[in-house]
């Protein structure tokens, strides 16, 4: 991957584009590095898994998918949710199991969905994501609106068998597919170079017969170009792309878990291209915001975590009553389906 410093790249999106970036960026770490304090203190009692490193993309694809297009996500789906417009108290009040949340408390952190923004769902099975976006894939090639699909893993899903049959699927087919990959060089506790021998992951994926990019995963203005171009593609019926995104997991596989294992000297590298300061320091230096304009962002972004947190903290437990809704028929309205 050659690393082009943000610095010499122009501004591809306007003044308002930028500060909605930055808002976004901000807002996926800040409230990641809360979610990880409160399950670590025992106040958020559910697995949470954190996209730190991740932030660049994320916003990126804030910026480049329609309302109308269609999301998965997987377990580690903040950043994404939060692309894909659903309200952070929705969002947190899930990962506290609240009624409130989007998924009435019943998902927690790895079952985030909401239809009305067209986030579809995440899923907990690795690799499991291409097969859902397939169906969906299938679904607006015949609607025939134009809309797009987007499907998004890390770099250890790529291992999994369901991957590969769902690589071969939207490539046969010329589904409108675009295909994120989060290569943050860690699946779980293992490093990329110990569970693959073919760690160029964008080489493997142009095997199956579709476009396949690498790009730097710490610069959103690159993310924004390649997400782009990659829509563009897929609205206009030529098929699915692969997005290899290179970044790095700036902490642990879960929330809580020890990562003393990541080399030291590899963490502090990545940290240096930490995604929100960096993007803040290219804003500011480059004359694209002016400090007063970051200041605003960033006040909002800390107030409207710091609401999200509290609703979340304050909203209903479920009540155990209603344990089965949802899961079993209700026997009134199966005896009305029966005619009865």
């Amino acid at each position: 991957m050659t690393e082009t410093p943000l610095a010499e790249k122009p501004a591809l999106l306007d003044q308002e584009a930028l500060e909605r970036m930055y808002g976004q960026m901000l807002s996926t770490a800040l409230a990641d590095q809360r979610a990880a304090a409160e399950a670590k203190a025992g106040r958020l009692m559910a697995a949470f898994y954190p996209v730190r490193g991740m932030e660049a993309v994320c916003a990126a694809l804030g910026e480049t998918m329609r309302s109308e297009d269609k999301m998965v996500s997987t377990y580690r789906n903040l950043g994404d949710a939060l692309a894909k417009g659903m309200p952070l108290r929705s969002i947190m009040s899930e990962l506290y199991g609240k009624i409130e949340g989007c998924s009435r408390g019943r998902g927690g952190p790895m079952h985030l969905q909401d239809q009305a923004v067209n986030f579809t769902t995440t899923t907990g099975v690795v690799g499991s994501g291409m097969q859902i976006a397939a169906g969906l894939g299938i679904a607006e090639q015949l609607s025939s609106q134009g809309n797009a699909v987007v499907v998004t893993f890390g770099d250890g899903a790529t291992s999994i068998g369901a991957f590969h049959e769902g690589m071969n699927f939207v490539a046969l087919w010329q589904l409108p597919v675009v295909i994120v990959c989060q290569n943050n060089q860690w699946g779980e506790h293992t490093a990329i170079k110990d569970y693959t021998a073919a760690p160029e992951l964008a080489e493997r994926a142009a095997s199956y017969g579709m476009p396949a990019h690498k790009v730097d995963g710490f610069d959103p203005m690159a993310c924004v170009e390649a997400l782009q171009a990659a829509l563009t593609r897929a609205r206009a019926g030529e098929g699915p792309t692969f997005l290899e995104f290179k970044h790095y997991r700036l902490t642990g596989h879960t929330g809580t878990a020890d990562f003393s294992y990541i080399p030291k000297e590899e963490l502090a590298a990545a940290m240096k291209r930490d995604p929100a300061p960096t993007f803040r320091r290219w804003l500011l230096e480059n004359g694209h915001l002016s400090e007063q304009q970051v200041s605003d962002v960033e006040a909002r972004v800390r107030a409207d975590v710091e609401d999200a947190f509290q609703y979340a903290a304050n909203g209903t437990d479920p009540d155990q009553a209603d344990i089965y809704e949802g899961v079993f028929l209700d026997e009134a309205i199966a005896r009305s389906a029966d005619g009865e």
